[in-house]
């Protein structure tokens, strides 16, 4: 029994350390959705449809589905913390 309730409690602080880091994380996570709903975000897609991006460049923030998915599992993950935003 003292090893659950020592793993309970590691798992515990793990959980709050995290849910904390979320909390604190909410402002990039908004940059995100705002970049995500700018014209910005509609100019670099366009500009990697038409292939004028480098063909190097990290490009999953144009990924419709990726940021869209990642925004909403934010906002599930608030709700689940009680935390909707």
């Amino acid at each position: 029994m003292e090893c659950i309730l020592n793993a309970t409690e590691e798992k515990l602080n793990a959980l709050e350390s995290a849910i904390a880091d979320l909390q604190a994380y909410q402002t990039e996570v908004k940059k995100l959705e705002a970049y995500y709903t700018s014209a910005d975000w509609k100019k670099d897609f366009a500009l990697d449809e038409a292939g004028k991006l480098p063909a190097g460049l990290k490009r999953g923030v144009l990924s419709e589905d990726g940021v869209y998915h990642a925004l909403e599992r934010n906002r599930e993950l608030l709700a689940l913390i009680g935390e909707e935003r």
